[in-house]
């Protein structure tokens, strides 16, 4: 059952191909910002997958953070969530992600408990019309 406390961790490390440099997001050869959001909505939504329904998933609706200090290839990266808040199919976590010097960044992430065959039903439907 989906209750506020449930936490996760996931880890990566910080090489050329998640680099700012190699996303689009900068010129520089350290942790991009759009693979520090990625991590934490993998963290987020594997935190809750074990207590999803058969054929259900979760998917990002919003997500306000910041990315407040660089990272560097060659250094590990990991987030931490906690589901804060279950308002029906709502879930919101706190996020925060860090390196071995410390926070890196953090904020909160919105997602929505969807079915899985339904929802892609209807973002097929789009190419039909």
């Amino acid at each position: 059952m989906l209750e506020a406390g449930i936490k996760g961790r996931q880890e990566v490390m910080v090489t050329d191909e998640n680099s700012a440099a190699a996303v689009g997001s900068g010129l520089l050869p350290v942790f991009a910002t759009p693979a520090m959001v990625a991590l934490m909505e993998k963290t987020a939504w594997m935190s809750v997958a074990p207590y999803l329904n058969d054929g259900e998933g979760t998917v990002g609706t919003k997500l306000e953070i910041a990315h407040n200090a660089a990272t560097p290839v060659g250094m590990q990266v990991w987030c931490e969530s906690e589901l804060v808040e279950v308002d029906g199919r709502r879930l919101v976590f706190k996020v925060e992600a860090f390196d071995a010097k410390g926070s890196i960044g953090g904020g909160t992430h919105e997602r929505f408990i969807i079915k899985n065959e339904k929802f892609l039903a209807k973002a097929q439907s789009k190419k039909e019309n």
